[in-house]
């Protein structure tokens, strides 16, 4: 392990124990720990399935503790957790991540435990790693999309030649302060116009960043924010939302998780599409797509695991797939959910699956971790002008070259 991550892991362990929360007592075996990071309008579901369960018959002593964390918290967090012994038993996560924990024997492989042959293929294929599933899926798709307000916008885009000429005009027309927004500082939002531009951040488990496909993908980047002025140009995630719920822009790429708090807000003014065809290349963006999964921390007494998989069998059944998508729009993972009318007759699911179709699946490697790290970083000076797109890109691919060189050491 090199001075620098020791150092790093220094720092988590005390930062850990600093503003450690309890409830992390995994030796009580009526007492289930969720960690998750999900957006603040699906936990009052997770708690309606949460209490469900608790409220079958012979379950009356089990208590469920739920741990909300921002996304890099809850990876840093869960990390610190594990290599301290004091894990939750559960976390609720994106696949993304799965690679270190798996790697790093912070989760347990889970195929001896559950009947995965009941989930879709394609969302269990996200979790898999040397030839193991790491995570029972919660839903499917977990990916970015176009949505639009109907009070300005008749008809969605189908490339980004219509895009940009309704931006060039209509947009204006309206007063609206931008055209479209979308979390330029984060690479998962990058990552389907790198794909438009025919690139894609791995190569099995080789980077591909200094290609001119991330440097276009960067331009375009920079066109958006200066030269057309169609995106602001410092805007995260709460900002991006803001701006669409208040009316001021047109259009936003968010992901599924906020269909229904959009649907919710909106109403019949709330449009959904798939991301425009990217009219220079011919090509379609392609979000990353997974899905979000239960993993299951290591270690834990075969009482414990025996609770935990009558809790995620329970969590994912059916009734709760198909209520899960009636609430929040989110595709099911589990077969016989997919299947079904409430699913299949509803407009809004067929838009989602076109777009998962036009997608990629996203890396389960441990490399994935450098690249998310590094390109954050890049990709920021790179679009704010304090650096060359081909500095940036340069840099971009050494710098994941070298955290993956310290990874595997």
């Amino acid at each position: 392990m090199s001075s620098r991550y020791f150092l790093l892991l220094c720092f988590f362990l005390l930062s850990f124990y600093a503003c450690k929360r309890p409830g992390l007592d995994n030796r009580n075996l009526n007492h289930i720990v969720v960690w998750e990071q999900e957006d603040a309008q699906v936990a009052p579901y997770i708690d309606s399935v949460f209490e469900a369960f608790r409220k079958l018959p012979g379950n009356e002593k089990i208590e469920i503790t739920r741990t909300h964390y921002q996304t890099e918290d809850l990876r840093q967090q869960f990390q610190a957790a594990s290599l301290a012994g004091v894990s939750p038993d559960l976390i609720m996560s994106p696949s993304d991540t799965a690679g270190v924990y798996a790697v790093s024997n912070f989760i347990m492989p889970v195929e001896e435990y559950f009947n995965l042959s009941k989930y879709n293929r394609a969302v269990l294929e996200a979790v898999q790693l040397d030839g193991k599933t790491w995570g029972i899926p919660v839903s499917n798709g977990n990916h970015l999309m176009l949505f639009y307000n109907r009070k300005f916008v008749k008809k969605p885009p189908q490339n980004t030649e219509e895009l940009f000429r309704y931006c060039g005009s209509e947009a204006k027309k309206y007063k609206l302060d931008y055209c479209i927004a979308f979390d330029m500082g984060e690479p998962f939002w990058l990552m389907p116009w790198l794909g438009a531009f025919g690139g894609w951040p791995l190569n099995n488990k080789a980077p591909t960043l200094d290609t001119p496909a991330m440097k276009n993908a960067l331009n375009f980047y920079l066109d958006l924010k200066y030269d057309k002025k169609y995106v602001p140009r410092e805007c995260d995630y709460n900002c991006m939302d803001s701006l669409f719920k208040e009316g001021k822009t047109a259009f936003i790429i968010n992901g599924d998780w906020a269909i229904g708090a959009y649907e919710t807000h909106f109403r019949e003014n709330f449009g959904i599409s798939v991301i425009p065809l990217l009219s220079s290349t011919g090509r379609y963006p392609s979000p990353m797509v997974s899905g979000k999964y239960f993993m299951v921390s290591s270690g834990l007494p075969d009482e414990k695991l025996k609770l935990l998989v009558r809790f995620i069998d329970f969590y994912t059944n059916k009734a709760n797939q198909i209520k899960q998508y009636k609430l929040l729009k989110r595709l099911p993972a589990l077969k016989d959910a997919s299947n079904a009318p409430e699913i299949t007759e509803d407009p809004v699911s067929g838009i989602s699956m076109r777009q998962i179709l036009k997608g990629k699946p996203m890396p389960m490697a441990t490399e994935m971790r450098a690249v998310w790290d590094s390109a954050r970083n890049y990709m920021g000076l790179a679009t704010t002008k304090k650096m060359s797109v081909d500095e940036a890109v340069c840099k971009m691919q050494r710098d994941v070259e070298k955290k993956i060189e310290e990874m595997n050491r």
